[in-house]
């Protein structure tokens, strides 16, 4: 597997990650979602750098995942909540138009182990997406934990390193 090399030193850099939990109602004491994603990334060795939650706002959480990726202790932005189809399920309008390149293989991922594990036909109720934008990842997950469990476990623990290395691999002049 590639390594993710974010400087031109050749060294295996530190993943840090952003983490937003959108919800109306959650806190960070009750918010399951994120904190087992703060618990997989740990566990891990991916670094946490933000952790913060908001509600279902589309320009707040466009705000947020906007400066994150200006930020350049940042590397990856995970989201939890707000990608059905309610009403109030803004995530994915405020956060795809950051994307500069999609990732529709991961939604598409997602939604086939979730039909296949979990849920059942209910997997087509599922927004969940992934886009890259100013060299970091941009993973948006329903706010459930057993699909963030599944979606950090099966998809984006096994290939972040190596997503990022395909952002960043300009910077070291590796070749493909």
């Amino acid at each position: 597997m590639s390594e993710y090399t974010p400087d031109k030193t050749g060294r295996e850099h530190l993943i840090r990650l952003a983490v937003l939990t959108i919800s109306d109602t959650r806190t960070k004491e009750t918010d399951k979602s994120g904190g087992r994603i703060l618990e997989l990334a740990q566990h891990a060795g991916i670094e946490v750098a933000e952790y913060t939650l908001c509600t279902d706002d589309a320009e707040a959480i466009h705000s947020i995942v906007a400066g994150w990726l200006l930020r350049s202790e940042i590397d990856a932005i995970i989201t939890t909540g707000g990608t059905g189809i309610a009403a109030r399920d803004v995530t994915l309008e405020a956060v795809r138009p950051l994307f500069e390149k999609e990732l529709d293989g991961f939604g598409e991922l997602f939604r086939y182990l979730s039909f296949a594990e979990d849920i059942g036909t209910r997997s087509v109720l599922s927004r969940a997406a992934a886009g890259a934008a100013k060299e970091k990842m941009i993973f948006a997950l329903p706010g459930s934990t057993g699909a963030v469990t599944l979606a950090m476990r099966r998809i984006i623990l096994p290939e972040i390193r190596h997503m990022l290395h395909e952002l960043t691999k300009h910077r070291s002049g590796a070749g493909e």
